[in-house]
């Protein structure tokens, strides 16, 4: 049976195109091939992708994108999950899980995937399984560990598409993106006693497992100092409690602590509240190091000196191991290099801005460029001198 055709604006009969069948035979290559040229698949040479695309804008086609799904059992929708195992209380508002969100939101988006975002309180040992055997997901990245690596391993034996946000353990079999916590807390601890600090605490919750290799970090590097073991202070990760706890460990702390290393910028920025209310000066008296880099680091009363993970790299890290494992290729995971940005939690002379000449204590193979920011008197002083010139 002969193809309908219509009038080309030039006066030459064409092809009228509404299915993919009817493309595929205009570009004379496969259904299939049309399907993963139109759906930016690397399967499809260059070339030839080019050319579907071109014939399909040139016909006004759009790819049933329903159709598509059911034919190639796919429904086009990452599940982005959030277990909580550790801390309950804690909420999606949480600003680390706001910046994750919006790098990961922005990768998926960008290849034209759907994200579907779940806060799981982990209640029963299949909780992944139920998940991932929903049918509703090509995949999922989890954010977090928790306290589930058991889980988290198990699923990982059977289901590929996995990609998990924490540290690399040896021998584990999930795939995971994320910053070296042991190092970042390692450069913490040297900062913090290269300040002159030498009654150093951990603030935050080491049933986490990124938040108990921070402090292992911080550990290493008193002993290998042969300065006082830090101190442990349990803190919990829920806003609604973190700031009552941290007031009440100062209550029984604060007169012999001088430096506290932060397990996140989150609990860095309540220790600076809690700080102030008890009176005590920072960084004159106590010298406050975070964990994160979030933007909310640099709007604080002094700005907080901080440990940084690349959160845009490892998101991008995270989607682009999840798509090659959706095609059955088990890339393997990554271990993301920590970076210290010193900041006037730290240091007074660089809230004043005076500190650009100040050389770094630290080996540059750790920190090939180690971010000293300067305070807002120095950009005062560049702004008066241009505008003298």
């Amino acid at each position: 049976m002969a193809m309908p055709v219509t009038e080309h604006p030039r006066g030459k009969p064409e092809t009228r195109v509404r299915t993919i069948v009817d493309l595929a035979r205009v570009a004379g290559v496969s259904a299939g091939t049309v399907s993963r040229a139109l759906a930016d698949s690397p399967l499809v040479n260059p070339g030839t992708r080019a050319r579907i695309q071109a014939l399909a804008t040139r016909h006004d086609f759009r790819l049933n994108q329903m159709a598509s799904r059911l034919r190639t059992k796919r429904t086009g929708v990452i599940g982005v999950v959030v277990p909580l195992g550790h801390e309950r209380r804690q909420h999606l508002s949480d600003p680390f899980f706001m910046l994750m969100l919006g790098h990961l939101g922005d990768a998926l988006t960008e290849i034209g995937y759907d994200l579907m975002l779940s806060r799981v309180i982990p209640d029963a040992p299949d909780w992944l399984e139920r998940i991932v055997d929903s049918g509703m997901l090509d995949g999922v990245l989890l954010l977090g560990q928790s306290d589930q690596r058991d889980a988290i391993e198990r699923v990982a034996e059977r289901y590929l598409p996995l990609v998990v946000w924490g540290d690399l353990a040896e021998g584990q079999v999930h795939c995971s993106v994320g910053t070296d916590n042991f190092r970042g807390g390692r450069l913490a601890g040297e900062h913090l006693l290269s300040t002159g600090a030498t009654r150093i605490a951990f603030l935050g919750d080491v049933r986490a497992p990124e938040f108990g290799l921070r402090f292992a970090g911080l550990s290493a590097a008193t002993a290998a100092a042969g300065a006082a073991p830090p101190v442990l202070l349990e803190t919990h990760l829920a806003a609604d409690v973190m700031y009552a706890e941290i007031g009440a460990h100062l209550d029984k702390h604060g007169a012999v602590i001088d430096g506290i290393f932060a397990g996140s910028d989150v609990i860095a920025m309540m220790t600076l509240r809690a700080l102030a209310d008890h009176g005590i000066r920072v960084p004159e008296a106590v010298r406050v190091v975070g964990y994160d880099d979030l933007p909310l680091a640099r709007q604080t009363v002094p700005r907080i000196t901080t440990v940084r993970q690349d959160f845009a790299g490892g998101a991008k890290a995270m989607v682009d191991r999840l798509l090659a494992r959706m095609i059955g290729d088990a890339m393997p995971s990554l271990k993301l290099p920590p970076s210290l940005v010193i900041r006037g939690s730290s240091d007074a002379a660089v809230e004043a801005g005076n500190a650009l000449s100040r050389p770094a204590p630290f080996d540059r193979a750790d920190n090939d460029a180690l971010p000293v920011e300067p305070g807002p008197q120095a950009s005062l002083r560049r702004s008066r001198s241009g505008l003298k010139r």
